[in-house]
C-alpha cells in the first residue's frame, strides 16, 4: 500500500492547497493552546472549507475534556481525532465512542520499552503514532523536531499498520520509511521556516520523498 502522509500544524488555507495538490492524505489542525501551531476551534472554518472533498482533516488534541471534544465536533467536524497527551486506553475508548470518529493515539518513544505500551490501546485506537518522546523541559508533547532510534520499530512492520513522527524532514523521511516500514508519516516542524509557519517548498519535497520511497521499494520487489 502507498504510504500515507500527514502534514500537521497547518494554519492557512494556502498550505492546505499545497498539501492537497502534492498528494498528502491528511492535514492536522492543532487545538492545543501551548503550541505555536494552535488554532481555536472557532477559527478553523476556512481551513476545513479548503480541505473539504480534497484532503482529510485531523483534529490534534492533548488530554481533551468532553467540552472541548464537543466544541471540535460542532465547529470543526474533522474526519479523524488524534490524541497526543497522556490519555489512558479507557479514555481513548470513551472519546472514540463520544465522537464516533477514527482515533489516532500518539505514543512517546525514547527506548524500545516504550513500544510495549501500544499493546494496551489495541481495540481502542484505530492507529498508533510513534513519536519522539518530548524532552523533560519541553512544553509540547510533540512537534519538537527531535527523532528517536527508529531501529526499535523494525519488528513492527510485518502485518501491522502504524504511523511515525518525530524530527522527520524531506531529507530523512526516506531512511525512516526504509528502516521502519511505517504505513504513515506525520511531519510538522521539519517543513517549517519558523515555528508555526510552513514552507510550501518543504511541504512538496517531503510529500514527494515519502511517496517516492514506497514506489521505489515496490519497483525493486517486482
Amino acid at each position: 500500500m502507498p504510504v500515507k502522509v500527514k502534514i500537521c500544524g497547518v494554519r492557512t488555507p494556502a498550505i492546505i492547497e499545497v498539501a492537497a495538490e502534492a498528494g498528502a492524505d491528511y492535514v492536522g489542525l492543532v487545538f492545543f493552546p501551548l503550541s505555536p501551531r494552535y488554532l481555536a476551534p472557532e477559527d478553523a472554518g476556512p481551513l476545513v472549507e479548503a480541505a473539504s472533498g480534497r484532503i482529510k482533516t485531523v483534529a490534534v488534541l492533548v488530554d481533551p475534556d468532553d467540552a472541548l471534544i464537543d466544541r471540535i465536533l460542532d465547529k470543526v467536524r474533522p474526519n479523524v481525532l488524534q490524541l497526543h497527551g497522556r490519555e489512558t486506553p479507557e479514555r481513548v475508548a470513551e472519546i472514540k465512542a463520544r465522537a464516533r470518529l477514527p482515533v489516532i493515539k500518539a505514543i512517546g518513544v525514547s527506548r524500545a520499552e516504550d513500544i510495549a505500551s501500544a499493546v494496551l490501546y489495541q481495540g481502542n485506537a484505530d492507529l498508533i503514532l510513534f513519536d519522539a518522546k518530548a524532552p523533560p523541559a519541553a512544553a509540547l508533547p510533540g512537534g519538537n523536531g527531535v527523532t528517536f532510534d527508529w531501529q526499535v520499530l523494525c519488528g513492527l512492520s510485518a502485518g501491522k499498520s502504524f504511523a511515525l513522527s518525530g524530527g522527520l524532514n524531506p531529507d530523512n523521511v526516506g531512511e525512516a520509511l526504509a528502516l521502519t516500514g511505517a504505513s504513515m508519516v506525520d511531519v510538522s516542524s521539519g517543513i517549517e521556516r519558523t515555528p508555526g509557519e510552513k514552507d510550501p517548498g518543504l511541504v512538496r519535497r517531503f510529500i514527494q520523498a515519502a511517496k517516492s520511497r514506497r514506489r521505489r521499494a515496490k519497483a525493486r520487489a517486482s
